[in-house]
């Protein structure tokens, strides 16, 4: 950047993702949060057998090989659960809601744990003290009051254990509704949709052990430094037996290009790290179907080259295990090379060598996050993917498989036990038979279509268990004004968030246990589980005292309200809250996968669930995998003009889904704010910008009104022609809530049309940049 001018809080950053930037960075966290003496036992305890999981991401452990089972984002995650800090009732009573809400996301978490629960009083405008019996009682009478069981919304964040979530589903079904918005609607629901439509199961099929043995990684739309980053030891594994790792995203991220491993001696010694992509390809955002069409495209032409030598395509895999391949190359053999080019941005050799490197592999694997599923046409990414995997016959065998990498730790087994708004019979008929009373069996709302319910006035009441619901959904302006419109929100939180702060007629905050956190109940204390994303199950047991002697567990507070509302509950609540050993006979009486679930899950590592399709078992309509075509490469209704840019929102180093840890990007060279839009220099030159121009975006789809982001800085980044990013959350305000994928309902955060023109502010601060809205 010498020849650039100077911008304030941007710089170049030379060193690799991991090493001493890491460690300084985990130290910098345990200073500012934690006790000295306290934070080395914890952090020791993270992703042991006897201890918690981590409370970020959910990438499993690896039998547990080292005393270190955290990296420098899960430290993170720990100490800002764990820390020091306290929000008590003298903090509300000295702040009104109305100047917290001039607050930035960040300061408002970094106040610390919430102690008491809390309730919102108009006539000051400020949160007030509210014992939990009468907490409890208002809710129970509000939602009595309601004239429509779906008049009430039931919102999970993925953090939520199995037993919260399978208590949490009890209630809502009990009292009469699906409406079941949570945060996988809002990042993977493309994968729970896309993947039984192709291999009858809607997670990934991979363990950690297949890729002990994998020859050829392929990795797609994430960015494991960030936002998985456990599993950068993974990859720093195969890449220095020599596996090859392709790597196609927009941005060229640094932990994707290079990784010392805090924990190898020598790379810490000599400042030396490992190079983890061996090929690197920009796809254009919005772009990856039409690469995946193409490597598509480039198999089957070197299969025909090959003739009946059998060596590329796995035909006879195809023919006894999979439909629609005919249909499939037709689609194939109809989209042009240049169709193909001019979608991914990326050119025909390109995606000829990695066909190449494909077929010369016997086992592969694809790794792929949000920059796949977060598209208007996310289900029809996550059919590509599974398509291409099948021409090699890469499911049931060591070393293959496709792996979608989940966030928060417990997302997937939230879904696992019950939370979806699209209920089985089967699941339905087991709670009935299970609780003895009848559960609804309509369809209820997913996260998008809970806010418009609500900004519709047709839905009333809001719990979230867990989460910053309106903060994660998109068009922030919509979603805000939705949320004072609820005649209750009831927030089960650890710490304070701007979604407590959009309040309607009534507000209350309950403050909860964190993972950390040691649960004692009147049987005992208690463990938790969580299902990683590899469908290992787990157990969770918190050590630390509790922040404050008010708070209560998450099953314990679902058991209080359901209690409070339904006066003549089937389900033995209290029971089950005295022993989660109970909680979970429940989960296995409704889920048969469960089998054993006690006795399993006191066992070091837990256990698997059944996955089908490792077994090449397809659970489909047809009872085998789905070749599915992307019929043309159009993303949608997006304008094809010259000055029409496609922007993908982003996470910092700094953050983890909606919480904002620092205003750091470190890997990206973004320091003390997050006011800025990445932008590549060619396209920079073509809209007459230059580093550090402050510059406005615009959303450019047909809507009656204007969607803007305003005074941000561009930043000259390496990401592709055509593609901008932006940090979200402050980039929602340009993503339509109705601009989702068709078949899933997943926002369409990372592909959304934009123009960009110079802005008539000129010195927009680091703190106006990251408030959020």
């Amino acid at each position: 950047m010498a020849d650039r001018r100077e911008v304030h809080g941007i710089k170049r950053y030379d060193s690799p993702a991991g090493g001493w930037g890491a460690l300084n960075a985990t130290a910098k966290a345990v200073r500012q949060q934690m006790d000295a003496t306290v934070a080395p036992v914890t952090l020791l305890r993270t992703n042991q057998p006897d201890g918690f999981d981590c409370p970020g991401c959910a990438w499993p452990d690896k039998e547990h090989r080292s005393t270190f089972q955290f990296c420098e984002n899960g430290a993170k995650a720990v100490t800002w659960e764990a820390t020091k800090k306290r929000v008590t009732p003298e903090f509300f009573a000295a702040h009104t809601v109305t100047s917290l809400l001039g607050w930035s996301d960040h300061q408002l978490e970094n106040e610390g744990r919430l102690t008491c629960p809390m309730a919102y009083d108009h006539a000051t405008d400020t949160y007030v003290p509210i014992t939990w019996e009468a907490a409890f009682s208002r809710i129970g009478q509000v939602m009595r009051s309601l004239p429509d069981p779906d008049m009430a919304e039931f919102y999970t964040s993925g953090r939520a254990s199995n037993e919260a979530a399978f208590l949490y589903q009890l209630f809502a079904r009990e009292f009469g509704t699906n409406n079941f918005p949570d945060c996988s609607n809002m990042c993977h629901e493309a994968t729970s949709v896309g993947l039984p439509q192709s291999i009858g199961i809607g997670k990934g099929t991979v363990s950690l052990e297949d890729f002990d043995h994998c020859e050829l990684l392929i990795a797609m739309g994430h960015n494991p430094g960030t936002n998985h980053p456990r599993m950068m030891g993974t990859l720093h594994e195969l890449a220095r037996r020599g596996v090859p790792i392709i790597v196609f995203n927009p941005l060229r991220e640094r932990a994707l290009e290079r990784f010392a491993d805090p924990q190898s001696a020598m790379e810490m010694v000599t400042f030396g790290s490992t190079d983890i992509a061996s090929s690197y390809y920009q796809v254009k955002v919005g772009g990856d179907a039409a690469a995946l069409k193409g490597v598509q495209k480039a198999i089957v032409a070197l299969d025909d080259a090959a003739a009946a030598d059998g060596s590329v395509i796995d035909h006879e895999f195809i023919s006894r295990h999979t439909n629609g391949y005919d249909a499939f190359v037709a689609d194939l053999n109809a989209t042009a090379w240049e169709e193909i080019e001019a979608r991914s941005g990326l050119p025909r050799d390109a995606l000829e060598a990695v066909a190449q490197a494909y077929v010369e592999s016997n086992a592969t694997i694809v790794t792929y996050g949000m920059g796949i599923t977060q598209h208007s046409k996310g289900t029809a990414n996550v059919h590509q993917i599974a398509n291409l995997l099948f021409l090699r016959g890469n499911f049931g065998k060591p070393g293959a498989g496709i792996c979608p990498l989940r966030g928060h730790s417990n997302v997937q087994g939230n879904r696992t036990v019950g939370i979806t708004e699209k209920p089985s019979k089967d699941m339905l008929e087991r709670i009935e038979r299970t609780y003895g009373f009848v559960p609804p069996k309509a369809h209820g709302h997913d996260a998008v279509r809970t806010i418009q319910a609500i900004a519709d006035g047709k839905s009333k009441v809001l719990f979230c268990l867990g989460g910053n619901f309106s903060v994660a959904l998109p068009d922030s302006d919509a979603s805000f004004a939705a949320m004072r419109k609820l005649d209750l929100a009831v927030h089960i939180n650890t710490k304070l968030n701007r979604n407590h702060l959009l309040v309607g007629k009534e507000s209350i905050v309950l403050p909860c246990l964190g993972r950390t956190e040691l649960d004692e109940q009147s049987g005992g204390a208690q463990a938790v589980t969580v299902e990683d994303s590899m469908s290992m199950v787990h157990a969770s047991r918190g050590k630390l005292p509790p922040a404050s002697g008010h708070l209560r567990s998450e099953p314990a507070i679902v058991a209080g309200i359901a209690q409070a509302t339904l006066t003549n509950s089937k389900v033995p609540w209290p029971a089950l809250i005295a022993d989660y050993d109970l909680i979970r006979d429940g989960i296995e009486a409704v889920f048969p996968d469960f089998a054993q679930f006690n006795e399993r899950i006191r066992k070091p590592g837990g256990f698997r669930l059944p996955l089908p399709p490792t077994e090449r078992v397809w659970p489909t309509l047809s009872g085998k995998a789905e070749f599915i075509p992307f019929a043309g490469l159009s993303e949608g209704q997006e304008p094809t003009s010259a000055d029409v840019l496609t922007l993908t929102t982003l996470r910092s180093h700094d953050q983890y889904n909606t919480t904002v840890y620092g205003l750091d990007d470190r890997y990206r060279g973004v320091f003390g704010r997050r006011d800025v839009i990445f932008m590549n220099e060619d396209d920079m030159a073509l809209h007459n910008l230059e580093h550090g121009d402050v510059v406005d975006v615009e959303t450019a789809l047909p809507y009656d009104r204007t969607f803007r982001l305003a005074g941000f800085t561009v930043v000259a980044y390496k990401i592709a022609r055509g593609s901008i990013g932006a940090y979200y959350p402050e980039a929602n305000v340009l993503v339509p809530l109705d601009y989702i994928d068709e078949e899933s309902g997943t926002p369409s955060y990372k592909s959304v049309p934009v123009r960009i023109s110079r802005s008539p502010q000129t010195g927009v601060t680091a703190s106006q940049g990251a408030a959020g809205g």
